[in-house]
């Protein structure tokens, strides 16, 4: 006679077939979190996903930087006004915010 019915190892009223799942479980289980960090990665990499700075604060000239564009954008004042005060902080648009990027990209 088999073992489970004359008291041999395991739970008691537990068959050894209905075991058989835990291991599909878990693998899929970690199948989706492989996934899930992969997908995670490729957005990261490419710029949809922006993850925070980690102990890193952003410069004071980065954020005026960004104010100078965001008001010219806005109307508030000209490409003139703009392109003077962009020089005032040693910045040419456009060219800075291509390396900022592949800085980041490339984890400098």
């Amino acid at each position: 006679m088999p073992p489970h019915l004359h008291g041999g190892h395991g739970f008691p009223g537990v068959q050894e077939s209905s075991l058989v799942a835990v291991p599909i479980v878990g693998e899929m289980l970690l199948l989706i979190l492989l996934l899930a960090g992969l997908t995670a990665l490729y957005l990261w990499r490419s710029g949809r996903l922006g993850l925070p700075a980690a102990g890193r604060s952003r410069s004071p000239e980065f954020d005026a930087r960004r104010i100078l564009a965001e008001r010219f954008a806005q109307g508030d004042i000209t490409a003139d006004d703009f392109l003077e005060r962009a020089s005032i902080l040693n910045w040419t648009p456009g060219t800075e915010a291509v390396s900022d990027r592949r800085r980041r990209r490339n984890g400098a």
